[in-house]
C-alpha cells in the first residue's frame, strides 16, 4: 500500500514550463447556462443593483429579451482557474500580468456561453516568459459574444 503525499494530489500529473506551450494551443472552458442563479451571485458578489441585470419587466420595457448580463458576468467564466490551464502550470506560474477585454454582443438569461482560452503568443525571457492567451466567449448562436487576451508571467523549466 502507497501513502498518501498531499504533493502528489493535482489535477494533472505532469507539470509545464514556458517552453512546453505552443501557440494556437486551447485551453477550452466549460459551457454555463446564465441562469437566474448565476445572475444572483454576480449580483451579490459585484454589488451591482442597476435593475437591467435583475428586473426582467425594467428590460422588457426597453425591449430586450430577458435580463442583461453584465459584462464582467460574462468575463468571469474566462477565468483560467475554471478550465485546465493553472493546473498544469501549478509549479512554473509566478503571476497573472494582464487582462482586456472586449463585449461585443449581449448575453442574456438562459444564454449558454463557451468559453476557451488559445495561446497566440509566446515571449521569452531568461528565466521567464509571457504566455499571452486570447479569450473568446461563443454564445449556442455561434455569435463570438467576448474577445480579449489575458497574460502570464511562467518560469523556463530548471536546468
Amino acid at each position: 500500500m502507497t501513502e498518501f503525499d498531499p504533493a502528489h494530489h493535482r489535477m494533472v500529473s505532469e507539470q509545464r514550463w514556458f517552453e512546453d506551450f505552443v501557440l494556437g494551443e486551447r485551453f477550452v472552458i466549460p459551457s454555463r447556462t446564465q441562469t437566474a442563479a448565476v445572475f444572483a451571485a454576480f449580483q451579490t458578489a459585484s454589488g451591482d443593483t442597476h435593475p437591467i441585470h435583475y428586473d426582467i419587466e425594467y428590460c422588457r420595457a426597453r425591449g430586450m429579451p430577458d435580463l442583461l448580463a453584465h459584462g464582467f458576468q460574462t468575463l468571469v467564466h474566462t477565468a483560467p482557474g475554471a478550465g485546465l490551464f493553472p493546473y498544469l502550470v501549478e509549479a512554473s506560474l509566478v503571476g497573472f500580468l494582464e487582462q482586456s477585454s472586449k463585449f461585443l454582443k449581449p448575453v442574456y438569461a438562459g444564454d449558454t456561453i463557451y468559453p476557451a482560452l488559445e495561446v497566440i503568443e509566446l515571449a521569452p525571457g531568461r528565466a521567464t516568459g509571457v504566455v499571452t492567451l486570447r479569450s473568446t466567449v461563443h454564445n449556442q448562436r455561434r455569435e463570438l459574444v467576448l474577445e480579449g487576451m489575458q497574460k502570464f508571467l511562467v518560469r523556463r523549466r530548471p536546468v
